[in-house]
């Protein structure tokens, strides 16, 4: 873990900043390089693209976005901290699956577990379509799936032991962003996060969650979750 000096511009309070380590799919323990003896931005408003950094990992040469490092100071500023960026060159990233691309989707390293055939529960509602991403969980193996009371911000609709889940039913294909905030929801509860879609996903968030490792389900009106892509085919797989 790298530490940095950090002094605050507004009260000039010293402080010494530690960059968090997260877990590339790889496994390996990945952060962004900060660039020491460079100056801290204060923090006046939010962007989403200036919330993300793209970092490599080291052990398999991977190139994802990781949270841009920030350090709050007890004065109240926020303090962006400079980060060492990743060559242009070096970021090239594999081109989003197309329809034509199914052929490419990683295969699960497991054979199946014996399990009875899944019964779906048709769904009519938002309700009826969290109930089936329930009854599909509990299927793939996760014990004491609960729905939250109230939906909380972070707009998880399941929890299970070691899982979050997140369906999505609104009439327009889940998004990049959709997909990165469970991911981080998840990072942070340091758990497994699945996501449920009624209309499907954007590219872009496909090809994220490939990269992140999230499972993708596409349900149906039937109930029916279908695996869009190689996480989501290895749960199935592997089970819970």
């Amino acid at each position: 873990m790298e530490s940095v000096p950090v002094r605050c511009p507004a009260c000039r309070r010293e402080h010494t900043y530690s960059t968090p380590a997260y877990p590339c799919p790889c496994g390996a323990p990945t952060a962004p390089p900060v660039l020491r003896d460079a100056p801290v931005v204060p923090l006046t408003h939010r962007t989403w693209n200036d919330d993300w950094v793209t970092v490599r990992c080291r052990a398999c040469g991977r190139h994802d976005h990781w949270p841009q490092p920030e350090l709050c100071c007890p004065c109240g500023v926020v303090l962006r901290i400079p980060v060492r960026p990743v060559a242009e060159a070096e970021t090239g990233r594999a081109p989003a699956r197309g329809p034509g691309a199914e052929a490419n989707r990683p295969l699960p390293r497991t054979a199946p577990p014996s399990r009875p055939v899944f019964q779906p529960l048709p769904v009519r509602t938002r309700r009826d379509a969290v109930a089936s991403a329930a009854l599909y969980l509990r299927w793939l193996g996760y014990r004491e799936v609960v729905r939250p009371v109230e939906r909380t911000p972070a707009r998880i609709d399941l929890r299970a032991a070691g899982l979050i889940a997140q369906v999505e039913t609104a009439p327009r294909p889940t998004t990049l962003r959709d997909v990165e905030c469970l991911w981080l929801n998840a990072l942070n509860a340091s758990t497994t996060g699945v996501l449920f879609s009624l209309a499907g996903y954007a590219a872009a968030a496909e090809a994220r969650a490939e990269g992140l490792g999230i499972p993708l389900f596409r349900m149906d009106l039937t109930g029916m979750p279908q695996p869009v892509n190689g996480p989501a085919d290895e749960l199935i797989s592997t089970g819970a």
